[in-house]
């Protein structure tokens, strides 16, 4: 009785321990009847009926990432090499979703290498029709078309593409050599070009600070010209009073007025004798002469005279 009793509670522990299953968080489990499916499992402490459901697989419904390195080739016959980070999850926890990820592969090994493959032919596929100096400014179109082309396909077997990152897109040594180049004398002709436009403002602004500046110098002399022409004129007339009231006075006093343009022609030969640079004044000393410059100078009076009037 006491061996039976012992078999008995040994029997009922093995069903008890065989009838519960724990199933952690962020997965789910999937049971089977005699191989065929029945229902899913979620986190916590789950009953399964002993001996005839079984626990087909536990799959994770947590993001996962798979790094890929893979070769392309474009339209123009180069190779680029490529590095990329694929972010991947389960689509969602529906029945049907959790049946298509159990059952599509046979293992995960078998689903990683047709998902691999799967993206690696949509890259390669789009690169052959691009040219090898335009692959490395369509990064977000690459990933764009892959999303494009193999969402659909991942839904079939339960997944969804949440990210694909190109983290390094490379070429063979002599085309990277031969950009590298090409960047080089891009940026030189760009930086003569910005040296030629600042040494053309810098002239421009040159000549146009230079053009200024002769506008106010002429401004000045103009102006200047004129306060002398004015000065002159201003000269000229009190001189002319002056003449004007000493030659009334001289008439008054019966004496020849021409005296007053012998002392001007005087004071004249004074003056250019004081502020001339030369050493010798050549004068006309002759009587003929005198009397003609003083007739020069009556004429000249005359004839202002006659302007005033």
């Amino acid at each position: 009785m006491l061996v039976t009793a012992v078999i008995i509670l040994f029997i009922i522990i093995i069903v008890l321990g065989t009838s519960f299953v724990t199933i952690r968080q962020g997965t789910v489990g999937v049971i089977t009847v005699f191989g065929k499916y029945r229902r899913v499992l979620t986190p916590g402490l789950n009953f399964k009926i002993p001996f005839i459901e079984n626990l087909y697989a536990r799959i994770s419904v947590q993001n996962r990432s798979v790094e890929l390195e893979f070769q392309a080739v474009t339209i123009d016959q180069a190779n680029v090499y490529f590095k990329a980070m694929l972010l991947y999850s389960v689509l969602d926890q529906q029945e049907e979703t959790i049946k298509n990820v159990a059952f599509k592969f046979i293992d995960e090994r078998n689903l990683m290498q047709a998902l691999v493959r799967t993206i690696e032919g949509s890259i390669r596929a789009f690169v052959a029709t691009k040219r090898q100096a335009d692959v490395l400014i369509l990064r977000r179109e690459i990933v764009e078309h892959v999303k494009d082309q193999i969402d659909n396909v991942l839904e079939t077997w339960g997944y969804h593409l949440q990210d694909l990152q190109l983290n390094d897109i490379t070429f063979d040594e002599v085309v990277m050599k031969s950009m590298s180049q090409v960047v080089s004398s891009n940026n030189l002709k760009a930086a003569a070009e910005n040296e030629g436009q600042a040494l053309l403002i810098t002239k421009t602004k040159a000549a146009e600070a230079e053009g200024n500046a002769i506008k106010i110098a002429a401004e000045a002399e103009r102006q200047a010209a004129q306060l002398r022409g004015q000065g002159i004129a201003l000269f000229r007339e009190e001189v002319a009073k002056g003449m004007t009231v000493a030659a009334k006075e001289m008439q008054q006093a019966n004496m020849d007025t021409s005296v007053i343009m012998f002392t001007m022609w005087t004071e004249a030969i004074k003056h250019f004798a004081e502020n001339s640079e030369g050493n010798v004044i050549f004068l006309d000393g002759s009587s003929e002469n005198m009397q003609k410059t003083m007739r020069e100078m009556m004429s000249l009076e005359m004839l202002d005279r006659n302007n005033k009037k």
